[in-house]
């Protein structure tokens, strides 16, 4: 990500902001609120009326990698605030009518141009169905950013997104097209190791990432599956 630097506000600018607590705000609030503060992600989502930081994730894996390709169809999972479709559908260009772009979450978003919006919960049980109509065809492409609310213990949360991201996988084996794409969040902890064994029945390249935007000091990681084979999925 490059940003261009204005020489009169040269040296304001390098300056952190500090955020004192705040009566009734807790500690943890407030280192949060510190470090959006003094994110150059988040400051230039702004500058570029981008929904959320996480967007950049999304186009420094595709940027290296290229699988939103014109004319994809794309579904995403867990989209709130829709920053990931955002970009998809920029990138498969679904305004153009050339791709298409299906995202799903529990909480509901504004609109996006180009996406096709289902306010539901992945976990419903005709949720799957829901998004396969929607998309009129097999994907290209699957992806989630989905992830539990944090509950502080690094073993359950570990737990809770390898779970969603194993829902994930299931649902991507049953829609993709062979020569497909999933790529999807999971936290550093040991139990992706077995995820990825898993994974390549399916794909024949998977690999972790960690994109500049994912904070350094974050277990974040993004798992990229391509090219589904598209005959494994009963092994799983």
């Amino acid at each position: 990500m490059a940003t261009k630097k204005n020489d009169s506000g040269r040296g304001k600018r390098d300056l952190k902001v500090k955020v004192k607590t705040a009566r009734g705000r807790k500690t943890s609030s407030t280192r949060w609120l510190q470090r959006q503060l003094n994110d150059p992600y988040v400051t230039e989502a702004k500058r570029q009326g981008l929904r959320s930081r996480s967007a950049f994730k999304l186009i420094q894996m595709d940027d290296q990698h290229g699988f939103l390709k014109p004319g994809a169809y794309v579904v995403d999972l867990g989209a709130a605030p829709g920053g990931w479709s955002e970009i998809a559908a920029k990138r498969v260009k679904a305004v153009e009518g050339k791709g298409k772009v299906v995202a799903i979450d529990m909480h509901d978003i504004e609109p996006i141009a180009g996406v096709t919006f289902l306010h539901a919960d992945f976990y419903d049980d005709d949720a799957p169905d829901r998004l396969k109509e929607a998309l009129g065809g097999p994907a290209d492409v699957v992806m989630s950013d989905m992830a539990a609310h944090a509950s502080g213990h690094r073993k359950t949360d570990h737990l809770k997104i390898i779970a969603l991201c194993e829902v994930a996988l299931d649902f991507a084996c049953d829609v993709l097209k062979p020569g497909g794409v999933f790529v999807a969040k999971v936290l550093q902890g040991g139990t992706e190791h077995e995820l990825l064994a898993i994974m390549r029945k399916s794909f024949r390249s998977v690999a972790h990432l960690k994109p500049d935007a994912s904070r350094s000091d974050s277990a974040e990681l993004y798992v990229l599956a391509k090219d589904f084979r598209g005959d494994a999925s009963d092994d799983l």
